[in-house]
């Protein structure tokens, strides 16, 4: 009976000890076995699940728009007085619908090119008005021109062509206009081939960003969706005669298992540059644990206090002897026209920019950008790209419309929240076949290894 009893406690120990080590051993061999195969998942070539979702989306993207209406345009071109703003929105267009173009694969160097194709579609529902809703807003033709022809004589003529048409620093223009051009009447008058037709996005639609070319990750998974800075130039002579360079990927995807200490780098087309985004917090999204990493502050913080910006800095009157932050000259990508991009409302920005523009109300909650992604995938699960865009108005002696300005203005024309979220069919299947099977996995590791430390203990205290 002694042996009996002794025996099967010495056994149970035993089988405890066994499930033990086998759950210890487990563990490295499922955390082989996820990484094997998230590496092959994450591979931008066909047949995997991220070059699916990367060729198109399945997340429904919004395009939100505000538009500063200017309440007192007479008071602002005769006295140079704040200009008062009023913020009108949001006009909401669907966006990133199409799929990208000419995807070619090199296996020489393991890369993908692509366009990506632009279009938005207008969506009434999710808006306070209708294209046709019209606002005053700083003349884009007459305040480019006046900063781009910078000779006194050539001011001379443009002031009788800005009079002729009956131009003025100030126009009203119905939101499609603003957005998607229109013909300027100014412009139209000029005796020599120009572009007559002027639009904040103009042209968009039927237009394709592009050529990228980014990494598949064939050859090394961390490089996987980074754009290749080398063969990925959207404009060459631009960013071969300037200091930023096209680094990190589209922030669609990024290489996978981030981890919270990175800097994760993206490039935007829409302010012409790369940037980056911090850990800020872990989130659940849609019960997928992601990480929440944001543009922090020091992004657009002045020259002196983040060297990375030097390259926006191309004048220093405006820029206060490149002291004045918040603000990044982008003109060298837009043609000479003096567009400067900002966070909304001037978030982060010094008080000199803001101090000329009453009705403004910068919300850190409402107006930062952030980016939340799932961290063993590298997947953008959901996003919210907010921007400004803004035109430098200057005094002009010689076109009588900007005359009696006695000061600059940065003047904030619109602002737009770009967004995305997962669709619940694709949490749904996201959680089924990587988190849930990962959660599944480590379920199985931890109570093979405690079940078998406590029958372990437990035999052994018996015995």
């Amino acid at each position: 009976m002694g042996c009996d009893r002794n025996c099967g406690l010495i056994a149970g120990a035993v089988i405890g000890a066994v499930l033990a080590v086998f759950g210890g051993i487990l563990m490295p061999v499922g955390d082989l076995l996820i990484q094997k195969t998230i590496k092959k998942q994450v591979v931008l070539e066909e047949g995997t699940i991220a070059f699916k979702n990367w060729v198109k989306t399945g997340t429904e993207v919004y395009r939100q728009f505000w538009i500063f209406d200017v309440q007192n345009p007479q008071e602002v071109m005769m006295n140079s007085s704040n200009i008062q703003v009023k913020q009108r929105g949001p006009y909401t267009y669907r966006v990133r619908f199409l799929a990208k173009e000419n995807v070619t694969q090199d296996a020489e160097d393991n890369t993908v090119s692509f366009l990506q194709p632009n279009g938005a579609i207008f969506e009434p529902s999710l808006s306070v008005g209708t294209e046709a809703d019209n606002f005053t807003v700083l003349n884009l033709a007459v305040a480019a021109a006046s900063h781009i022809y910078q000779n006194q004589f050539v001011q001379m003529i443009l002031n009788s062509l800005i009079n002729k048409s009956k131009s003025s620093m100030f126009q009203v223009r119905t939101l499609r206009e603003l957005l998607w051009g229109y013909r300027d009447p100014f412009l139209s008058l000029v005796p020599y081939p120009v572009t007559t037709t002027v639009g904040l996005f103009y042209p968009y639609n039927n237009t394709a960003d592009g050529v990228y070319k980014v990494f598949n990750g064939k050859d090394n998974i961390s490089k996987v969706a980074i754009i290749d800075t080398y063969k990925g130039k959207r404009n060459l002579s631009y960013w071969e005669s300037h200091c930023d360079m096209i680094n990190g990927t589209d922030a669609a995807s990024f290489p996978p298992f981030v981890e919270k200490s990175q800097v994760l780098q993206f490039f935007s087309s829409d302010i012409c540059r790369s940037i980056y985004a911090v850990f800020e917090s872990d989130v659940n999204l849609k019960g997928i644990p992601v990480y929440r990493f944001v543009l922090p502050s020091k992004a657009f913080a002045s020259p002196v206090e983040n060297p990375d910006n030097y390259c926006f800095c191309t004048e220093k009157i405006i820029s206060k002897n490149c002291t004045s932050y918040g603000v990044l000259d982008i003109s060298k990508c837009k043609e000479g026209r003096p567009v400067y991009i900002s966070l909304p409302h001037f978030l982060y920005a010094s008080p000199d920019v803001s101090e000329p523009i009453d009705g403004l109300n910068p919300n850190e909650e409402e107006h930062r950008t952030y980016l939340d992604i799932e961290p063993i995938t590298g997947f953008t699960l959901q996003f919210a790209k907010r921007l400004q865009v803004n035109l430098l108005v200057k005094p002009s002696e010689k076109i009588q419309v900007l005359k009696n300005l006695k000061r600059n203005y940065i003047v904030p024309i619109l602002w737009l929240n770009e967004t995305g979220t997962i669709g619940d069919e694709k949490a749904n299947m996201f959680r089924s076949q990587v988190t849930g099977k990962i959660n599944l996995l480590g379920l199985i590791e931890m109570i093979l290894l405690s079940v078998g430390v406590v029958m372990f203990v437990a035999f052994m205290i018996s015995y």
